[in-house]
């Protein structure tokens, strides 16, 4: 995992995603799950690109359970940006780039 993308966990959920300052796109991922190590360079290059403004992070579904299922996640990858605690938009499966950065663009 490059800079810019924190991986976390049902526990820190609360306070690194919907108590941050900042919009936060997570994506809900597995290691055994190839469209997820597809999209991982799309967003590590959105990380890159807009990390000043956004936060990234990602979440182990297998190992964090609990944060998926409030979310009603059945598919992985999903990426689900949030602002101020709310969820802006959600996205599952490989998307391109441009799609991403158009969900992006309305937390900004």
């Amino acid at each position: 995992m490059g800079d810019g993308i924190r991986e976390i966990e049902d526990g820190s959920f609360e306070s690194d995603v919907l108590q941050s300052d900042k919009p936060v796109l997570v994506d809900f991922w597995a290691p055994w799950c190839g469209p997820c190590k597809a999209i991982g360079p799309v967003v590590q290059e959105l990380a890159n690109d807009y990390g000043d403004k956004i936060h990234f992070m990602k979440c182990n579904v297998d190992n964090n359970p609990v944060t998926p299922g409030k979310y009603g996640i059945k598919a992985i990858p999903t990426l689900i940006l949030f602002k101020g605690g709310n969820v802006v938009d959600q996205i599952t499966g490989m998307v391109a780039k441009s799609k991403l950065e158009e969900v992006i663009a309305k937390a900004l």
